[in-house]
């Protein structure tokens, strides 16, 4: 059997894998390491927890030792992009360990923390370099980083690198790197999306694919539990009462639902914290100290922090939620069953979550068993088993009303031929037209009666008397043509003359008068 010394290794990178109990090499590392030694890009297909970090640190620890090459001020011969905070600090880890002997200087660069540190550090030189996109560009454009001695680049997680949208800043660092260097393309799966990238910057790369796409561990065993919403944070605390659930890591969909699942656990007396993007870089690493140490027993997580989770003693995954993304599903439950231990994974499915359950099947390839030994398991049924059944009490509902319906019909009497319907007021515009071209009946009208005009003398009794009260009546009157002449020619009485706008024409009143500026002529 292939350990470690027949791959050539350098003596003191051998004497720090003593120290860590690695004597055998995985099969990924037994692919890759040659090929790397040599100097060849590599494109390498493994699932998560077969020690893929191993496999590309260990080869660029033996090759930058033996250049030998002095770094400068700001620059990088070693350049490991990671897409999450977790992942860059366990590849950091991993990286010191094996070089702990080696003159080599390690730096580490993620975001979410003061990056004065960080640039200090480049400044003095750096060997291998290990950075988040995102904050490795910022330092770039600030011109504190150079690429000029940059030997080697390497994409680990680049599926996840290009789903967490990082994609662009990935081609503006590459193209930032003109000299010929060698690159190796490490990941868990290797989706189509990213076929054209690593064609783009690899140079007649040597695959390495170990297991097939998307496969899971089959040391782990896998249970689907049914259970009701409502009812999760309750069989969670049922699961966490049983004694082989000793090291634990909860799954969550969303920030807020982990939060939630902390909260409870909290109030039932439960050692438990939470990593997820809204928690501090520090608050992260805390939570990750004390879960590897044994400090507290569950860890609840999104699926941010799934790939950066490296601790071989976990005993159960739970998926308190499907994953929307089928490949999460791999990464979630690869947390456990690690080096060479056997590993449980439970989760969660409500039912609304049955076609997210179909997906992950179908993209694993694995059909995977239902646990109905839970407390809850008789109080849910799969989603579209219940939309079968309401759509067949519908129909029955809808059978037995027309039924009724029919059965009163013929209990009714029937109408006599000779009875009329009575007739229905017509409504509408046609019934408007109709009336409106209706004969209308002839109505007659009252006779005008005109009122006697009060005699001078009743007149004379209420009013005081004027020169015209002294004519004779007789000259008062006037014939009727007369009156109406005399009413025409009368002039009206003046209105209340209202000022003129500017730019208003004059209007001339019935009395000859023109109205401008509110003046008489």
């Amino acid at each position: 059997m292939t350990s470690f010394k027949n791959l050539h290794l350098n003596p003191k990178i051998l004497a720090a894998l003593e120290v860590k109990n690695y004597t055998i090499p995985t099969p990924i590392q037994l692919q890759a390491i040659p090929s790397v030694l040599d100097g060849k890009d590599i494109l390498g297909i493994a699932q998560t927890g077969t020690g893929k970090t191993a496999a590309f640190s260990l080869p660029i620890l033996h090759n930058l030792a033996k250049s030998g090459t002095s770094v400068k001020s700001g620059c990088v011969r070693a350049l490991i992009l990671s897409p999450t905070r977790e992942l860059a600090s366990q590849i950091a880890e991993n990286v010191e360990a094996y070089s702990r002997d080696l003159n080599l200087k390690t730096a580490l660069i993620y975001g979410g923390v003061p990056d004065r540190p960080q640039i200090a550090a480049l400044q003095r030189g750096v060997d291998i370099l290990i950075a988040t996109p995102g904050r490795l560009l910022d330092l770039t454009n600030q011109g504190h980083i150079r690429f000029m001695q940059v030997e080697v680049l390497v994409l680990d997680e680049a599926d996840r690198m290009l789903d967490m949208g990082f994609i662009n800043d990935i081609k503006k660092i590459i193209a930032k790197i003109t000299q010929k260097k060698q690159t190796l393309f490490f990941s868990a799966t290797m989706p189509t999306a990213i076929t054209d990238l690593a064609k783009s910057i690899l140079d007649n790369p040597i695959r390495i694919e170990i297991t097939p796409q998307s496969t899971t561990v089959e040391r782990i065993d896998q249970k689907i539990y049914f259970v009701e919403r409502r009812d999760k944070l309750s069989l969670l605390r049922h699961i966490l009462k049983q004694k082989d659930a000793t090291s634990v890591i909860v799954f969550s969909r969303t920030k807020h639902g982990a939060d939630d699942v902390v909260d409870y656990l909290e109030r039932n007396l439960v050692l438990v914290a939470a990593i997820h993007g809204d928690k501090s870089q520090e608050a992260r690493e805390k939570a990750l100290i004390n879960f590897r140490e044994g400090k507290i027993r569950v860890l609840v997580a999104t699926d941010i922090a799934a790939r950066g989770i490296d601790i071989p003693a976990i005993s159960h995954v739970i998926n308190y939620d499907i994953p929307s993304d089928p490949e999460s599903y791999v990464h979630r439950i690869g947390r456990t069953a690690r080096a060479g231990r056997q590993g449980i994974a439970i989760s969660f499915c409500d039912p609304h979550d049955d076609t997210l359950l179909l997906a992950v099947e179908k993209a694993i390839n694995y059909k995977i068993p239902v646990d109905d030994s839970h407390p809850f398991f008789g109080k849910v049924k799969p989603a579209h088993q219940e939309k079968r059944e309401e759509k067949t009490n519908s129909n029955q509902k809808y059978k037995e009303k027309n039924n009724m319906e029919k059965r009163d019909n013929k209990k009714q009497p029937q109408r006599r031929e000779n009875q009329q319907a009575k007739p229905k007021k017509k409504s509408g515009i046609f019934s408007f037209i109709t009336d409106l071209f209706k004969p209308k009946k002839a109505v007659a009208k009252p006779q005008h009666v005109k009122k006697e005009e009060p005699k001078h003398r009743e007149k004379s009794q209420h009013k005081p008397h004027s020169k015209a009260h002294h004519k004779p009546h007789a000259q008062n009157q006037k014939p009727a043509r007369d009156e109406r002449r005399e009413e025409k020619e009368r002039p009206e009485k003046p209105n209340r003359e209202r000022p003129v706008r500017t730019g208003e024409k004059p209007v001339i009143t019935t009395v000859g008068r023109k109205i401008s500026s509110g003046k008489k002529e």
